[in-house]
Formats: C-alpha cells, structure tokens, sequence
C-alpha cells in the first residue's frame, strides 16, 4: 500500500505567473511531484495574492492565552492562524516560492512565518531549560525554497553574501515548519536585472535543478511505500 504525503505549496511572489520566476518553480515542482507520486495531496497557500494580515495586539494576546481561557473573540482571532498551522502540521514537504525583496523575505511572507510561530502549536517554550527555552514541536519534514534574485552573489563566499537575510531567516524559523537545517533544500535563480547570458544560465540551471530534486525526495517515499 502507497503511504500518502502531503506537499504544501506557498507562493509569496506579487508577480503574476507569466511573470514570475518563482511561481514558474513551484509549479515545476508541484508538477514533477504529482506526476510520480499521483495519489498525494497538495495543498496551496497563495500568500502572494492573499497577504496574511500582520499580527497585532489582540493576536498575541490571543496567542499566548491558554487555550481553555481564550474568549469567543480570541478564538475567532487565531481562526486563521489555526488553518495556516494545521496545513504546515499536515504536510510532509513545503515548498515555499520565495523572490528576494529589498534583500529578504517578502512581506505577505514574513506575515505567514509570524502565525505560524505559535507557542504550544508549532514550540514550546520553558524556563527551566535555562538559556535555549524555546523547543520545536513538529519535527521530520522537509523545506524547499525556490526563489529568484536580480542580482548575484548571495551565497556564502559571494560578494553579496552580507547582504542575504533571506536565507538565514528561513533558517532560524524553519524549526517552527519541522525542518531541521539538513533538510533544507535550495534553488535560485540570480543576475535578474541584468538579463544577459549568466542570467539565462541562471534560470536553465534552476529549471533542471527542480525536477532533479523532486526525483531525489520522493525516491524514498516510493521505496518506502
């Protein structure tokens, strides 16, 4: 019998698809994904289209209420935060389709992360574990982040390395999706605004990379099958 897994899908580009490097990405992916494992579910979250609205007062003060203490409203508060938890705790594999904005992540995505991060959801947190109080609660999925960058260098060693908060912050907050640092799986595409030849090698280097890594990651969801 096939073990089902769940893919999760999330866009964060403001671009249209025609336009957009890292939608086209994810729907590789995405493509490549259902083609050889036809029976699992995918879930998509548009986060690009449909920003998610930025935490406030009353969300953290619903967030961080006991459940059993929460009123009517604290309840309705979290509703969205609720769904977005519960399809990151569903899936297997997030694939996140992340542009680099002014140098990290994009907005609409940042505000995804933050409802996400829920204490006794997503971590627990406790004092008596002295200086590291905060512990993941999810654990064995894996993240793959597309994205697209206009311009170059932004790898460790590069000349713009400096300047990538994108990378890092998805990193320090992967532990909140169940992902440990190992299972973090990247592809970019970079010399955007440039539009010469490194940046067309660029794009057909990524396009080959995507299909190639879906082969390596459900591989041993079929051998395990």
């Amino acid at each position: 019998m096939t073990t089902v897994r769940t893919v999760l899908q999330i866009d964060a580009s403001a671009q249209l698809e025609e336009r957009s490097h890292t939608r086209k990405l994810t729907q590789s992916f995405v493509d490549r994904w259902t083609s050889l494992r036809p029976r699992d579910r995918l879930i998509r979250r548009d986060v690009g289209r449909s920003p998610i609205p930025a935490i406030d007062h009353a969300w953290i003060a619903a967030a961080f209420t006991k459940p059993e203490d929460r009123t009517p409203a604290m309840i309705e508060r979290l509703r969205l935060s609720d769904q977005l938890v519960d399809e990151v705790i569903d899936s297997d594999v997030i694939v996140m389709g992340v542009p680099m904005y002014n140098y990290g992540v994009p907005a609409a995505l940042k505000g995804w992360i933050d409802h996400v991060a829920r204490i006794g959801r997503t971590f627990s947190f406790d004092l008596t574990r002295g200086d590291v109080p905060i512990e993941p609660i999810l654990s064995g999925k894996t993240l793959v982040v597309l994205s697209a960058r206009g311009e170059f260098g932004f790898t460790p060693g590069g000349i713009r390395a400096h300047m990538n908060a994108l990378d890092p912050a998805l990193a320090a907050c992967a532990h909140y999706f169940g992902v440990a640092r190992k299972d973090i799986h990247t592809i970019t595409i970079e010399y955007q605004e440039f539009k010469d030849e490194r940046y067309r090698h660029s794009v057909a280097e990524a396009e080959l990379a995507v299909p190639a890594l879906v082969d390596r990651l459900a591989a041993p969801a079929r051998r395990a099958a």
